[in-house]
């Protein structure tokens, strides 16, 4: 399928999206890289030492990317092609901003895009969120630990116990909350047990 990005392809990789550099459209917009005619160089950097830069210059309905890429070692090869962005409106007024992937027969409309021998989408590259490789009862224990920072209660799920509702919460919320920190709970121990059961040979 030709269009955005055709003849584009992305090189897919199973890994997470913490692992990857990425340039969010939304920072952009923050930064005032989306004013037609800005042109600015942007970089990522890993314990203080700089690990990647992109030229970006922005045009009207889209931005130009100007970089280089290398492959498991290969020689450096340049890459300069256009994203095109899009609006939606905002139900308080304005307008969000996205990304049109360019990988080729993509074209989705994303926030975030991710870099490789192009810069595409996570679908593209078949990346998963950090919390997708979560086991279920880690999980739960994520979900319960949140409702207990919402609560206020101090520790985590092995803390137990009711610690109160918190001042101006509604009483049925507080029982909602209650109810599913609980079930979060039994599931989160439910996954350490097993865990443990495993450690000890038992399974």
């Amino acid at each position: 399928m030709g269009g955005v990005g055709s003849g584009r392809h992305c090189q897919v990789g199973a890994d997470i999206t913490e692992h990857n550099r990425s340039i969010d459209i939304r920072w952009l917009k923050r930064e005032g890289l989306l004013a037609s005619g800005d042109n600015r160089r942007i970089t990522w950097s890993r314990g203080g030492e700089v690990t990647g830069s992109i030229d970006i210059q922005s045009e009207p309905g889209r931005v130009i990317l100007d970089y280089r890429h290398r492959d498991r070692g290969g020689e450096w090869q340049p890459e300069r092609y256009p994203i095109y962005l899009d609006t939606t409106p905002c139900h308080m007024g304005g307008v969000r901003h996205w990304f049109l992937c360019p990988a080729r027969g993509c074209g989705r409309r994303v926030a975030i895009l991710y870099g490789g021998a192009i810069f595409a989408c996570r679908y593209c590259y078949r990346l998963a969120y950090p919390s997708q490789r979560e086991k279920p009862g880690d999980r739960a224990a994520r979900q319960a630990d949140r409702i207990r920072n919402k609560m206020g209660w101090p520790g985590g799920i092995l803390e137990g116990g009711d610690w109160g509702k918190p001042k101006g919460m509604h009483w049925r919320t507080y029982e909602r909350l209650c109810q599913k920190h609980d079930a979060l709970s039994d599931r989160a121990l439910v996954g350490i047990m097993d865990h443990l059961n495993r450690l000890s040979g038992r399974f």
